[in-house]
């Protein structure tokens, strides 16, 4: 299989301040160590990035920009993304066509925004996907704490499969590449 790492929206407005995501730094160190075994194979690193007209997220600015910490390499490829579905109105699927990948390795923010809806639409396209289990985060809701609503989408995504794809969930250091 082909595989590619997709690194969802680990941006300074999600990693620090009043939006910071539950156990962020640990969550970079541990997307540092995947994203440096798949560059040590060869494999693209795909950093998606958020972005909105007006707010934190506005193109450009200091809270758009990636986490500090988290470690990126000239080779990386970077698409821009306005929706949590980062398919959707990007060229994230012809970066993938292009490179006949047919497995993807989902990590970052948020657990119950992007990451649900980008390992979704992976997945209906026919990608196999597998979640890095312990290396995507979110923020309390209101209703869940944010390691319930981790845990919660870990268990129901492992849960989905159709004839043509797979759904894993594996801590990052089990992820074969």
């Amino acid at each position: 299989m082909n595989t590619a790492l997709l690194i969802i929206d680990v941006q300074s407005a999600l990693c620090s301040g009043q939006e910071e995501c539950f156990d962020s730094p640990r969550m970079i160190r541990t997307i540092n160590e995947l994203s440096a075994r798949a560059r040590a194979v060869g494999l693209p690193v795909i950093l998606i990035q958020h972005e909105e007209l007006e707010g934190a997220l506005t193109y450009g600015s200091s809270a758009w920009q990636l986490a500090d910490g988290l470690l990126t390499a000239p080779d990386d490829l970077r698409v821009r993304k306005t929706t949590p579905d980062a398919f959707y109105q990007t060229d994230l699927l012809s970066l993938l066509q292009a490179r006949m990948i047919d497995r993807v390795v989902i990590c970052g923010l948020q657990t119950d925004y992007c990451v649900n809806a980008t390992v979704r639409q992976a997945h209906a396209l026919g990608y196999d996907v597998v979640l890095a289990a312990d290396a995507h985060s979110t923020v309390d809701n209101g209703s869940m704490a944010a390691e319930q609503i981790i845990a919660n989408h870990n268990n129901r995504l492992g849960r989905l499969s159709s004839a043509v794809s797979r759904i894993d969930v594996l801590p990052a250091g089990e992820i074969r590449l």
